[in-house]
């Protein structure tokens, strides 16, 4: 039996939910093609006969522009401690930038191991795959170079084996149903952002968080309400929707989410909220659920 910890890093918008979800083969992490969507460590316990990796998907790490920014830096920073290997993922497609510059860097003194996944190499031929492979191979001292495309499951349980190699522990942290250590209302709550993400554009998606404020369980139905926060009242009127379109929208995808969850029906109410540059004050950051990391 092996078992340990292991964290996926890596710029915004690189395909580090997506990687989770494939490999714990379940919709646990929020994903859309806007930058920034994951905004909390999320665990995903990955099992088999023989092995247990809990995968800690971080938020990516970018320069902050506001308080909000700084607390989800702090976070992905502290989940490269006290664990078994970093997964440092990067967009093959796009190559070495800036954003993985400034996150190199700051594991030049990390004792822990860490390996480069290259995704989306079903962008590239082979012959670009190699490319950037000895592209990166020169700029940081990676225990190994894993390309992959997340999205096509393509190379992953290569992936898996090779982080067997690193496991350090020998017991279960969690029992072998156990997917996701997310609790059921944080996933409520992000499965409602996760359909605001696809349907909005621009600013709005960053303006906007998600929290469930009620859960009563009826028996046969469980009523749920949940409260969208934004920073701005234009914002509110563009979540809302001509005669409430968009939010029903919203109200009836998630709901389709939520009921397989529980494995029950679901009565979803959703509430839009105007608290002004929430973003910026900590009481709310911290209400919200994001804690700040020393």
């Amino acid at each position: 039996m092996r078992s340990g910890f292991v964290s996926i890093i890596g710029r915004p918008n690189v395909g580090k939910s997506t990687l989770l979800n494939k490999i714990v083969n379940d919709h646990i992490a929020i994903t859309s093609d806007k930058a920034g969507t994951t905004r909390n460590i999320i665990q995903g316990i990955y099992n088999d006969i023989d092995t247990q990796i809990v995968f800690i998907d971080t938020p990516g790490i970018h320069k902050p522009i506001n308080k909000l920014g700084k607390v989800l830096n702090k976070q992905a920073h502290s989940l490269t401690k006290d664990i078994d290997v970093i997964l440092f993922l990067a967009d093959a497609y796009e190559g070495y930038g800036k954003g993985d510059k400034f996150i190199l860097d700051s594991l030049k003194n990390s004792e822990v191991p860490v390996m480069l996944v290259l995704n989306k190499i079903d962008k590239l031929t082979n012959e670009e795959i190699l490319k950037r492979i000895t592209e990166y191979k020169d700029i940081f001292p990676f225990a190994e170079i894993i390309p992959i495309s997340a999205m096509l499951e393509d190379n992953t349980e290569h992936l898996l084996e090779v982080v067997k190699k690193y496991l350090t522990d020998d017991i279960r942290y969690f029992d072998e149903e156990t997917k996701t250590s997310s609790s059921k209302y944080f996933m409520i709550s992000e499965f409602v952002r996760e359909k605001l993400l696809r349907k909005t554009k621009e600013e709005v998606p960053h303006s906007i968080t998600c929290l469930t404020t009620s859960y009563e369980d009826k028996g046969s139905i469980i009523e749920i309400v949940v409260e969208i926060i934004v920073d701005r009242d234009p914002i509110k009127k563009i979540v809302i929707g001509k005669n409430g379109d968009l939010l029903k929208e919203v109200g009836t995808e998630a709901r389709k989410d939520i009921e397989k969850l529980l494995g029950k029906k679901v009565f979803l109410e959703l509430y839009v909220k105007t608290i002004k540059n929430w973003r910026d004050k900590e009481k709310y950051i911290s209400e919200l659920g994001f804690k700040d990391f020393e």
